[in-house]
């Protein structure tokens, strides 16, 4: 791989590019052209061998690529290749929401411990996960190894609980909370503010009246 700095929005194309092969191997096809990869996810075809061009040589000219070993090599980009053990902080309606998505186990992400401070929800199970209090995160989240750490709590104590997955020694933080969090560097911190997006896309709404 080469050891240039990656654009953000290729990591987040070869997101899609993975997710499209999927569909793609799934109905038997076996060989298929940047273009045909451009249609499906809505990008040039330049865009797709560039972005591609970044880690390497893929496919044959004139030929294409094929599936199953593209896919391979983009999982294996994404560091994909094993799963990733996560621990999901917050079960209200949105974490509710994310620990019964199927999607992320079929990417390799597993939420392998739950944690809240509603004694009615500490002790229930969820997809064969015991739901835990908040003061034990520490203890469980370094007994099960977790990489990742998502926090969908209030903003009141975010930063407490990324405090007590950092000390766990998670890698990564998906936040939530809307609310900046202070972690240390050597841990990778990205902040899904809802309200953000919504307002962007306002924006790029309203901008096209003018």
């Amino acid at each position: 791989m080469k050891t240039l700095k990656i654009p953000e929005a290729t990591i987040i194309r070869l997101s899609v590019y993975s997710r499209y092969l999927t569909e793609i191997d799934r109905k038997g096809i076996v060989t298929i052209s940047s273009g045909d990869i451009a249609d499906g996810v809505g990008v040039s075809p330049a865009q797709v061998r560039k972005d591609l061009a970044y880690f390497g040589e893929f496919g044959t000219r004139g030929v294409g690529y094929n599936v199953k070993d593209l896919h391979r090599h983009i999982l294996k980009i994404l560091g994909l290749s094993s799963d990733w053990s996560v621990a999901l902080v917050g079960l209200g309606n949105l974490g509710l929401a994310l620990t019964t998505y199927k999607g992320f186990r079929e990417r390799g992400f597993v939420i392998t411990s739950i944690f809240d401070n509603d004694p009615k929800k500490i002790g229930t199970v969820l997809d064969g996960v015991e739901v835990m209090p908040i003061d034990k995160l520490v203890e469980v989240v370094g007994k099960n190894k977790a990489q990742i750490g998502i926090i969908t709590a209030p903003s009141a104590v975010a930063q407490d609980i990324a405090d007590s997955l950092v000390k766990s020694g998670v890698k990564a933080i998906l936040n939530f909370a809307p609310m900046v969090l202070n972690v240390p560097p050597e841990v990778e911190l990205r902040n899904v503010d809802l309200a953000v997006n919504l307002e962007v896309l306002t924006f790029n709404v309203a901008s096209q009246r003018y």
